[in-house]
């Protein structure tokens, strides 16, 4: 009898076990690089019309399409940093692109081994640091190519060249790797990684016509990019041409007047409409890419039955603008940029449906981890969105508010350093316009607060701070943020002890800081002139068919 009751012990505990691992779904996490909600069919925008991602649309169709996901900072290495860590940047360390994540803070990947996972990165890392903490590894060098790329992977210290194009190499490895996981008894958790659309924006030769008969709507505010504010124009527009780099030549010399030439300028009306149609048709053709290796990831899942047992998520490392305010690449806070496609899809627990719950990009690994089983670390800032996803419901006390910081002060594409809280009714922001080390003063540009009505201005063109129509509203949102900040514990990271000062100097914005900052601004034209002349005097060089076309 004593046999019998631990031989029926015995057989419980593996019907628990094996019934449990059962229950735990393999996890697909799929991120492309810079793919903005705009250029997804499913968020409807001014593009969904050419119809660029019908597979990744598919996943939308079937699963939870997520309006309103927010990075904390829209740039690579932070953002991808945040779903690492499931922490802010002030907390994780990388507040820019050259800051590494070390294999005992590569968080999600150390919580789903101990989960019982068999894990893998494939693609592009970008984190400064080899992802160590996963059993396997392919990961770009770097930014990485598109032709030809070069890997590190796990176990060898050498590069490792494939021959392809960057997509179709990364969506083969993800499916070898994924052949190999199925020889074992554990759930994969498979981070799948594209370096498209990443600028400059390269496709392979089997997209040379897609859409190369097409003309791309353009969006309202290309041409009319709205009244923004002394931090991002300067005072009487002086820093229109130095602060954000444009799609046509309005800024000095960092636009994408490099992919056109004059005549093809003139033939189409305007140097802007032109250099409008290259960019676009570009970066949709490198979508284009990543769209069909989704799909061929997708049909290995179903072929090998593993489909219906996979959450599946995609998102991009950030936002991007496509000629929103007639901006390039990302980093602002506004919402083309700090808005994500997020997409969940797992028919087996989740129901089809869109949700406006705000959530933000720390969120995604607590999400993941939840799905394995783990409870969110107490080290994680994030929160789990499964009760959300499940029901469509936010529950009890979930944030009603996101945080925003781009700390790499006029670095690569002229944007200054800023602060935002994005509520769903509401976008109020601070550019404090310095930069995070010893000397803040340094190349310091205008500070100035701007406020969004998101409901009635999606596009965010009416800047309504200093409007007195709307002074009760801006006291109890800065009331708001001072508290998100200090919920976070923004106001007191050690990361923030050189931005922090200059944040409290210029929040209450009075008569005399905001004549502060019209004199910084004549200063900084002063300086940035300089720049622009020292920067053509270097790369300009005479072009027959475009005297005006310097080098990028």
């Amino acid at each position: 009898m004593k046999n019998l009751k631990s031989i029926i012990l015995v057989v419980f505990i593996v019907i628990t076990i094996v019934a449990n691992s059962q229950d735990k779904p393999n996890i697909l996490f799929i991120m492309a690089d810079d793919h903005t909600s705009t250029a997804v069919g499913a968020y409807g925008s001014r593009l969904a019309e050419l119809n660029p991602t019908p597979n990744i649309d598919l996943l939308a169709k079937d699963g939870v399409l997520f309006e309103n996901a927010f990075c904390i900072n829209s740039i690579c290495t932070p953002s991808r940093g945040a779903i690492m860590t499931g922490q802010y940047s002030f907390v994780s360390g990388i507040t820019g692109n050259n800051k590494p994540l070390t294999k005992e803070n590569q968080h999600l990947a150390n919580e789903m081994k101990k989960a019982g996972y068999k894990t893998a990165v494939i693609g592009k890392w970008h984190l400064n640091a080899r992802p160590e903490a996963f059993d396997h590894y392919q990961v770009l060098v770097r930014q990485g190519k598109y032709f030809n790329p070069e890997f590190y992977e796990k176990g060898n210290e050498e590069m490792v060249k494939y021959e392809g194009f960057s997509s179709d190499v990364i969506a083969s490895s993800g499916i070898s790797w994924l052949k190999e996981a199925e020889t074992t008894d554990e759930p994969f958790f498979l981070k799948l990684h594209f370096k498209a659309p990443h600028g400059p924006f390269s496709y392979h030769e089997r997209y040379n016509n897609y859409l190369e008969d097409t003309f791309i709507p353009e969006p309202g505010s290309l041409r009319n990019r709205g009244n923004g504010s002394l931090a991002t124009r300067g005072h009487n527009g002086e820093l229109e041409n130095y602060i954000g780099s444009s799609v046509g030549d309005r800024h000095a010399y960092k636009n994408e007047l490099g992919f056109i030439t004059r005549e093809e300028a003139e033939a189409n009306g305007d140097i802007t409409g032109a250099a409008y149609q290259k960019y676009l048709k570009r970066y949709l053709r490198a979508v284009k890419g990543v769209d069909d290796n989704v799909k061929r990831v997708i049909d290995y899942l179903k072929q090998s039955g593993q489909y219906e047992n996979t959450l599946i998520i995609y998102t991009g490392d950030q936002g991007f603008f496509l000629g929103e305010h007639d901006y390039i690449d990302k980093r602002w806070c506004y919402e083309e940029s700090m808005r994500m496609p997020f997409i969940v899809h797992y028919p087996k627990k989740i129901k089809p449906g869109r949700t406006d719950a705000i959530i933000e990009n720390i969120d995604f690994a607590p999400t993941m981890l939840d799905f394995a089983g783990v409870e969110t670390p107490a080290y994680m800032q994030g929160q789990s969105v499964r009760t959300i996803l499940e029901n469509k419901k936010e529950p009890k006390g979930w944030k009603d508010r996101a945080y925003y910081n781009y700390y790499s002060h006029m670095g690569g594409h002229h944007n200054p350093a800023h602060i935002a809280m994005r509520t769903k009714k509401h976008k109020l922001i601070l550019f404090y316009g310095t930069n995070d080390s010893k000397n803040p003063a340094k190349g310091q540009t205008p500070a100035a607060w701007e406020l969004y009505d998101m409901q009635n201005d999606p596009y965010e063109l009416n800047n309504l701070y200093g409007n007195p129509e709307y002074a009760n509203l801006v006291v109890k949102l800065k009331k708001e943020f001072k508290e998100l900040r200090k919920d976070i514990g923004a106001d007191t990271a050690d990361l923030n002890k050189y931005v922090n000062p200059v944040i409290e100097e210029y929040w209450d914005y009075s008569e005399e800081d905001r004549a502060k900052a019209i004199e910084i601004s004549h200063q900084t034209k002063i300086r940035l002139e300089t720049t622009e002349s020292k920067w053509k005097s270097k790369y300009a060089k005479p072009d027959k068919k475009n005297k005006n076309k310097t080098k990028k």
